[in-house]
């Protein structure tokens, strides 16, 4: 399996190479040169196996230059004891045929740990296989740091440069990231908002010479071994919800999913795994007050907003306005062609917006995508009726996938809402709801009172690159 740039200006390289580069060096995304398709027969032949030996199948589709014995071994300690459900992924119903894809079992409690406790074996594999150093540099809105550094903590020839947007994220998600003090662990603080920090990772990402002398890498979502790792849940939660169904039903039993959506990483795995053949119905894409890809998906028109633009809401971690997936979605839109893709997207650098209505109908029919926006209000309604319905206490950015799910259900079709966090990360909103704040267990609270260690800076590349290059390893 070869991938390349969706820009078309990378030489196809394999899984390995991908997964330590992150980002393509002409400035696109990594993609499969070719799709990998599952039989029904084989979906089938998954239906008994553990989390982690589905995802030793699903990854080893597309990383195909590793023994399988060693992806096993990986996939194991990866979905072994970090994660506090036996099932790793149980599923949660909160009526009829709606469910929660419980994806926040790991230890930071966020669905980011399903992918990042991958990486988090992954990586150092391929660096000690190479006898090589890499150093992450990421930005978070929220769950993407903690996973990262929970993940990589103290793992040996690698060092983490999380950048955060200065008083953007909870009190819970400020105390997990930077309260660590692993020496090869870098909380720096921006001036600005999440895009400003993912915009820094993107230009030091394309400054070739640096990303080389201080061997950078990335495990955003832009990370191509991210996504395919999120493919994973997608095919155990069909498996799961098609349990009870007679055999001779099944095949292509279609379930839809809603996704609350930021930056289109977690959606876009959903898409690659409908384009595997996974029997997906409709992704439901939930957008908050920031709703540039609502406007996309409805109008074909996609126009990214400024970081003065982006709004603070009590669904943090999805406030953001420019989505770096998105190019990824695009390019499979135009039929994979690169110089189309890479044109497309010079214009948008330049003019601000991007023209795909001609297109849009397609999105629905050809792709199953349709979105829809939630709101403060929404939010804290939906808490509140999915508590009082299923007593079942859901995070504001999984009250926004279920709002917007509502909308899209048909009777006798399962939805399944994929859950992003525990509810303890967001106690003010959830108090707002149901009049109390959901308990942190002892391990958790205690992080609240710890001292936290962190770098400030402005939105500033040349301090970012002066301080990487003085603390690489």
């Amino acid at each position: 399996m070869q991938y390349v740039s969706t820009r078309g200006g990378m030489k196809p390289s394999n899984f390995s190479d991908v997964l330590l580069e992150g980002l393509a060096p002409d400035g696109g995304l990594v993609v499969p040169q070719t799709i990998p398709t599952v039989d029904v027969e084989t979906l089938e032949s998954w239906r008994e196996l553990s989390y982690a030996e589905l995802a030793t199948e699903v990854i080893g589709l597309y990383w195909t230059d590793i023994p399988r014995e060693d992806l096993a071994k990986l996939c194991q300690a990866a979905y072994g004891s970090q994660f506090k459900a036996e099932m790793v992924v149980p599923l949660t119903p909160i009526d009829q045929m709606s469910a929660l894809v419980d994806l926040s079992q790991g230890p930071t409690l966020a669905f980011k740990d399903m992918a990042m406790q991958f990486l988090g074996e992954a990586l150092p594999y391929v660096l000690q296989q190479r006898g090589q150093t890499l150093n992450i540099l990421g930005a978070t809105s929220g769950d993407t740091g903690s996973a990262a550094e929970y993940a990589f903590r103290s793992k040996p020839n690698i060092g983490v440069f999380m950048l955060s947007p200065k008083g953007r994220m909870s009190r819970f998600q400020r105390a997990q990231m930077y309260t660590l003090t692993d020496d090869n662990v870098h909380n720096v603080v921006i001036e600005g908002v999440f895009d400003d920090a993912q915009n820094l990772v993107k230009e030091l990402n394309g400054d070739l010479e640096f990303k080389a002398a201080n061997s950078l890498g990335t495990v955003n979502s832009i990370n191509l071994g991210r996504l395919i790792a999120q493919c994973v849940y997608y095919f155990w939660a069909w498996l799961r919800v098609t349990n009870g169904i007679p055999a001779d039903q099944r095949e292509g039993f279609g379930v839809s999913f809603a996704v609350p959506s930021g930056n289109f990483g977690n959606i876009f795995s959903g898409q690659l795994a409908r384009q595997m053949g996974l029997p997906i119905d409709t992704l439901v894409l939930a957008t908050n007050e920031n709703n540039v890809l609502d406007e996309f998906f409805r109008s074909g028109k996609y126009e990214p907003r400024s970081a003065d633009n982006t709004l603070a809401t009590s669904s943090p971690s999805m406030d953001i306005s420019k989505a770096s997936n998105l190019e990824r979605f695009v390019y499979l839109v135009m039929d994979q062609n690169q110089e189309q893709l890479a044109k497309a997207w010079e214009q948008l650098d330049a003019t601000g917006t991007l023209d795909l209505s001609e297109q849009q109908p397609r999105f629905d029919q050809e792709f199953g995508m349709v979105s829809g926006t939630s709101t403060h209000e929404d939010r804290v309604a939906t808490i509140r009726a999915v508590y009082e319905k299923a007593e079942v206490v859901i995070d504001p950015h999984t009250a926004d996938g279920v709002t917007v799910a509502r909308g899209y259900q048909r009777p006798g079709h399962p939805m399944l809402v994929l859950e992003t966090a525990k509810p303890e990360k967001f106690g003010d909103i959830v108090n707002e709801a149901l009049g109390f704040e959901p308990e942190l267990l002892p391990e958790f609270a205690q992080l609240l009172e710890l001292e936290q260690h962190t770098v400030e800076m402005g939105a500033d590349a040349e301090a970012l690159r002066d301080y990487i290059a003085q603390h690489h390893v």
